[in-house]
């Protein structure tokens, strides 16, 4: 059964873009555009904190491209996507990492109305259906690089490293982070999906949309009900797993009877 009614997130580096784009999805039935973004970076950011049913993401952005934003999110907040692109050499590459359709600007209200019937098909297969295998290759073939030992974060007017492994948490902040030391906590413009990315994930585990925690800090860990789980951390800080990402931890932290 098709969805009636779609979230749609428009992410371009181009205002008129967007603004055409936009225009064309409101005179579409059922649609409603749930979001806008200027660039990979507010595209990833925004994935982490809300929830759309397909993404329209342009190709060619400066900062992050729409590849990069891709291999960026988390899977489970990665919405079905339909590239958009001046290009027609990046429509290979779009089925390739198994999109859902591409437009190739410029498009008419034609073309897009084939590719919301199509989106509405198979989104009513969505929940019967995994993340397409090659789509999960691609984006695992693009975060994979070792993960950092060692972080260069700014202190006034200069920068001091700190050792990953001392961080017992991050947190979200905005365009930000934070990273909570025993000695010190340090603000980074980066997202927190872009730092994740760069850490070893059998230390370093989602445990909520806004939040990263040190496996080997954690010890003790209450359940709260309904799935959700309460961490304490060595230091006395606790901080709230939600169900929806206990099974991350529970793959590198071993429940025992």
């Amino acid at each position: 059964m098709s969805k009636e009614s779609i979230r749609a997130l428009i992410v371009d580096d181009e205002p008129a873009a967007r603004s055409l784009l936009r225009k064309m999805l409101l005179a579409e039935t059922g649609i409603t555009v749930a979001g806008e973004c200027r660039d990979g970076d507010e595209a990833v950011r925004w994935l982490e904190e809300n929830d759309a049913d397909l993404v329209f993401l342009d190709i060619q952005m400066p900062q992050l491209d729409g590849f990069q934003v891709m291999a960026q999110t988390d899977p489970e907040d990665l919405p079905p996507v339909v590239f958009v692109t001046a290009y027609d050499e990046f429509a290979v590459q779009a089925f390739n990492v198994q999109a859902w359709d591409y437009l190739l600007k410029p498009f008419d209200a034609e073309r897009l109305r084939e590719t919301l019937a199509r989106v509405r098909r198979r989104l009513g297969e969505r929940d019967r259906s995994p993340i397409p295998e090659r789509l999960s290759g691609f984006l695992r073939e693009l975060a994979q690089s070792p993960p950092v030992e060692r972080l260069a974060v700014r202190k006034g007017r200069a920068r001091v490293t700190i050792r990953v492994e001392d961080v017992r948490w991050i947190e979200a902040d905005s365009n930000y982070v934070r990273l909570h030391l025993p000695e010190a906590t340090y603000l980074a413009r980066t997202s927190l999906s872009a730092l994740e990315n760069k850490l070893d994930r059998r230390r370093f585990v989602r445990i909520h949309r806004s939040a990263i925690v040190n496996v080997d800090r954690i010890c003790k860990m209450e359940s709260t009900g309904h799935g959700d789980m309460l961490l304490t951390l060595d230091n006395g800080k606790q901080l709230n797993l939600s169900r929806r990402y206990r099974a991350r931890l529970e793959r590198v932290i071993e429940p025992l009877a």
